[in-house]
């Protein structure tokens, strides 16, 4: 299935030992970079509605599919998708167009990687905007093993560890039912899923909620993943503990101005002492589901919008004289 001939024709860079298949919109080298980073198993196309709104506002937004999705490279090595290799690849995209830093944006798992850049690379990133996934702290025990304590060995997390190939397979065979049980919105509060939620929507027959996108839309990502399978995104939960020990001896603190967003409805649970760790955070929530910038593409470019508004006007009241007024 072809992309819409409204989003950006995609590019593919060579960066970091890989190729990157890259979406951009705006003015190239207009000194306003804002990257778009997605989560899983999602794609470039899931940042569709924000793409035309921050072009408009000014900024050159590059939208990476980033390694194990889409068109990129998907490496063989499950190492080659730790912290280390997904946060060079994005500053070696900030290289590939001459920019010193940017604006970094994440959602889900794309909002893992960009405070994994910010920790390992902080000059690089000028902004911080998350979606979902709020800063997760490194605690006393690697992440695979924190988790199997608490959830059992059962948990997606933990089974996508302990038993290689095994989810890879059934999602790979089940494609077209595991999305369209996956992007749902409005879904009925439930008890608990089990360990294996992802699994179990792959294979369950009864559609909870309504669905998330169009079928036009959908089948962009179920081409998608057709293609490649799901073991080069899965692979980023295998690098977990890796990164846990690669993130040791790393300044935990964030500290460029952040945006926060979040899903009220989402299962992903805030952290409440988010700020401990990202002093400059501030905070929006917003009535939806995990889904946040398709779910609420209107709410959501105009929170990131209108705070990013703040922070250049902020910055432009720091830069004045002294002496000089508004």
């Amino acid at each position: 299935m072809s992309i819409s001939t409204e989003f950006p024709k995609p590019t593919l860079i060579s960066v970091n030992g890989v190729d990157l298949e890259v979406f951009q919109a705006g003015q190239e080298n207009a000194g306003n970079p804002i990257v778009l980073c997605h989560g899983w198993p999602e794609h470039a196309f899931s940042w569709r509605h924000q793409i035309p709104a921050l072009a408009a506002a000014g900024y050159h937004v590059i939208v990476p599919n980033q390694r194990g999705y889409g068109n990129s490279s998907c490496p063989a090595q499950v190492t080659d998708y730790d912290i280390e290799h997904l946060a060079g690849d994005l500053v070696a995209l900030l290289d590939h167009f001459g920019y010193d830093d940017a604006t970094f944006v994440g959602h889900d798992w794309g909002a893992m990687v960009v405070w994994g850049l910010t920790l390992l690379h902080p000059r690089r990133v000028n902004r911080v905007i998350n979606l979902a996934l709020p800063y997760q702290e490194r605690g006393e025990k690697p992440w695979i093993e924190f988790l199997e304590e608490i959830f059992g060995s059962d948990h997606y997390f933990v089974h996508f560890n302990r038993h290689p190939g095994v989810a890879d397979a059934v999602l790979n065979e089940n494609t077209s039912r595991f999305l369209r049980n996956l992007f749902r919105k409005n879904v009925p509060p439930a008890p608990p899923e089990p360990g294996m939620m992802m699994i179990n929507l792959a294979q369950a027959e009864t559609l909870r909620g309504e669905p998330l996108m169009s079928d036009d839309e959908l089948a962009v990502f179920l081409s998608s993943f057709e293609s490649t399978g799901f073991t080069g995104s899965i692979n980023w939960y295998r690098n977990l503990d890796r990164n846990w020990r690669l993130l040791a001896d790393v300044d935990p603190i964030i500290k460029q101005p952040t945006l926060m967003i979040y899903g009220d409805r989402d299962i992903i649970p805030k952290f409440e002492r988010l700020t401990e760790f990202v002093p400059n955070a501030d905070v929006v929530n917003l009535d939806c589901g995990h889904w946040i910038q398709q779910e609420q593409p209107e709410q959501t470019n105009q929170a990131i919008l209108e705070w990013l508004s703040r922070q250049d006007a902020q910055a432009a009241g720091e830069q004045k004289p002294c002496g000089e007024t508004a």
